[in-house]
């Protein structure tokens, strides 16, 4: 067995650390154990797998019902004001979410955009479209440029993640319009960690509040742990501050995801948005996934933020998409391990826009990068950063 191996600027990195207990992968789709959201039972099935086995037990006609029962509670019957709000980046699971509440169910959503300066061209052009192409209002925010430069850097040195501030802006900023704009339902997609890890079951129609926002979109950190990171200050991250309990009380905010309702197969709804309402998917394929669909709304999306995810945790979103495919059906479990092997282990071109973009060295940023990784994961051997690797356990699962 050889495992994977990387030579980064290590600096004054050990040349041998202790391995870790080898790593198991779910024996279904490609997931490692260490997965975030993510347990493998005994029998080497992961919850994502088994959470995803639920789906074809659902009455979707039923949750359909269910979610008409919600939004005709909360829809304007005079018209002075919006029925829903949608949180959007333009995507295909955004030009989805609009057309089943707006076609579909015929509400009057207004969409929301939180954006984090680094569109890529196809990803803009279907953003702008969205207005076009649906007939809804569109409200669009950014921080300054300046901010969210500091805001990468410090992102990335806290925790590893230049991405921080597009997971806290999309979580908060759409939930402050909905206090200022007195609009109580808020439509997201898809649950991720019950739909990718299952750390719920589909039974449990999850619903996003302050602690999920909190504890899985921010991993723990608010805008009071960057001020004074970078020279960030208070009045650069007015827009991380989530509304305080008695406001979202007194509009009586609710957020809901249309994936609990609404049966989820993204390479589906994708194709559909493609044909109907003229989404773009990106020109140019990406080194670490085969989809070309996803992520268009930052351009380090599908580079460089998921190789660190890498880095931290030894798996990418090769191993994201392809353990989605491979439960909807799309591709083979032999398949998906080929593609993670290609492609999981990729340092990306897109690597030297973001340096330019911060002002940073690749040894600077290798040298934090290594300081991110799991122990449970990594381990150095001759000088060399090494894991376990899925096609190295094909024969034990």
């Amino acid at each position: 067995m050889t495992p994977s191996q990387e030579s980064l600027s290590a600096g004054s990195l050990p040349d041998h650390t202790p391995r870790p207990p080898q790593m198991r992968y779910c024996k279904r789709c490609t997931y490692p154990e260490r997965a975030v959201f993510l347990t493998l039972g005994d029998d080497g099935v992961c919850s994502g797998c088994r959470v995803n086995s639920e789906k074809p037990k659902i009455d979707w006609e039923e949750r359909g019902e269910m979610l008409r029962e919600i939004l005709e509670e909360f829809r304007s019957r005079d018209g002075s004001n919006y029925d829903c709000m949608i949180p959007v980046s333009g995507g295909k699971d955004s030009y989805f979410q609009t057309h089943v509440i707006k076609n579909v169910y015929k509400m009057n959503p207004l969409l929301v955009t939180y954006h984090g300066n680094n569109y890529m061209p196809e990803g803009m052009r279907n953003l702008i479209n969205m207005r076009k192409v649906f007939g809804v209002d569109h409200i669009f925010f950014t921080p300054s440029i300046q901010a969210l430069v500091k805001l990468n850097v410090a992102g990335f040195k806290l925790h590893g993640d230049m991405n921080w501030h597009a997971h806290c802006g999309i979580a908060t900023y759409p939930v402050q319009a909905a206090v200022k704009q007195k609009v109580p339902l808020m439509i997201w997609g898809e649950h991720g960690p019950t739909h990718l890890g299952g750390q719920h079951s589909l039974k449990d129609l999850i619903e996003k509040n302050a602690r999920s926002r909190l504890e899985h979109s921010q991993h723990g950190l608010d805008w009071k742990d960057f001020v004074g990171v970078e020279g960030l200050t208070k009045q650069e991250m007015l827009w991380a501050m989530y509304p305080p309990d008695d406001e979202i009380e007194k509009v009586g905010v609710r957020q809901i995801f249309l994936g609990n309702y609404v049966y989820w197969d993204e390479n589906i709804h994708g194709e559909a948005m493609v044909k109907d309402f003229g989404f773009e998917k990106s020109e140019q394929p990406f080194e670490r996934t085969y989809r070309r669909f996803s992520n268009l709304d930052d351009m380090h999306e599908n580079g460089i933020h998921d190789y660190m995810k890498y880095i931290k945790f030894g798996y990418g979103r090769a191993t994201d998409h392809t353990s989605k495919d491979i439960r909807a059906g799309h591709m083979t479990r032999e398949q998906g391990v080929e593609i993670v092997r290609r492609m999981d282990s990729v340092k990306p071109r897109d690597l030297s826009r973001w340096l330019d973009y911060v002002h940073m060295s690749e040894e600077e940023f290798d040298r934090i990068a290594d300081g991110f990784r799991d122990k449970r994961v990594w381990w150095r051997e001759n000088g060399k950063w090494v894991k376990d690797n899925i096609w190295d356990a094909a024969e034990r699962v």
